[in-house]
This record gives C-alpha cells, sequence and structure tokens, in this order.
C-alpha cells in the first residue's frame, strides 16, 4: 500500500467532503488537494445540485486548487479520495499533473486505477501519477454503501 504518515489525516478530510456531499442529496465522494502538507482544493459532488455531469469531487478539488495555486497544472500535489476515480477524473488528474492519487475504497463498477481500466498504468500515456488504495477503505465505502442502501429504502417506500 505504501502511505505515508498523513494519508489517514487527509483521507479523513475527504471523508468529511463526502458526508457533506450526502447532506446535499448528492453521492456521497469528498476529495481534497494537498501540496506541502496543507490542503489547496476541496470538493465534493455535486453533479445533480450543479446540474452538471463533470462535477464530481475530484473536479470540484481539482478546479479549487487550481484557483487557489492559479495554475492549472498542480505538480507536487496529492489528491485523496474516499472512492476510486471514474475515468473522467482520472483524465483530469493526468492533465493537471497531480503526483500521487490516494484513494479509499475500489469502484468495480467504473474505477479507472485498476478496478475497470488502469489509465494510470497505461504506457501510451505521457503522464503517470503513483497511486496508493485501501487508505480507509472501509469507511470511504461503507459511506457509500449505506448512502445507496437508504436511496433505495426510500424508492421502496414510495
Amino acid at each position: 500500500m505504501n502511505n505515508a504518515p498523513d494519508d489517514t489525516f487527509f483521507m479523513a478530510q475527504a471523508i468529511e467532503l463526502a458526508r457533506q456531499a450526502w447532506a446535499t442529496g448528492e453521492v456521497p465522494v469528498g476529495a481534497v488537494v494537498v501540496k506541502d502538507g496543507e490542503i489547496v482544493g476541496r470538493g465534493f459532488n455535486a453533479p445533480i445540485s450543479r446540474h452538471d455531469p463533470t462535477a464530481h469531487a475530484e473536479i470540484m478539488a481539482l478546479r479549487d486548487a487550481a484557483i487557489n495555486l492559479d495554475n492549472y497544472r498542480l505538480p507536487g500535489c496529492s489528491l485523496y479520495v474516499n472512492i476510486e476515480p471514474c475515468v473522467m477524473c482520472a483524465g483530469a488528474i493526468i492533465h493537471a499533473r497531480i503526483a500521487r492519487v490516494v484513494y479509499g475504497a475500489a469502484d468495480l463498477k467504473t474505477g479507472a486505477c485498476g478496478s475497470v481500466v488502469d489509465l494510470f498504468g497505461n504506457a501510451c500515456l505521457n503522464y503517470h501519477a503513483t497511486v496508493i488504495s485501501g487508505v480507509m477503505a472501509e469507511e470511504g465505502g461503507q459511506l457509500l454503501s449505506d448512502f445507496f442502501t437508504e436511496r433505495r429504502r426510500k424508492k421502496n417506500a414510495d
């Protein structure tokens, strides 16, 4: 797994943002971008409320970090997210030149870090981030499971 001592701390911050997403009716995914030990970007899922299919947690955190660092490239940064990034988010992470991607739970339906496809391991691409998986995977994944269980329960009650 090869995670750094602060990985758990920053993943906990991402999970807290995921809880905020849930509170607004969004799928609970949260992300933070970290540079030199400080959070420089935050985001949580907002595609429903923003009517924007690209408003995933990772994209929102990358946008926030780019504004805060005044640069669309984010070299030397790490991105923490409670679930494995999808293809769209992995592409944005590659374009932003994120150095490390740290995620919690695997996404067996849309994961682009090895679960379905592995964009970061594709030799044809011109940039590769280091990927660390499984950091607080149980907590981050359970949040998603609980969200979808609640959603199905509400749907069946209607």
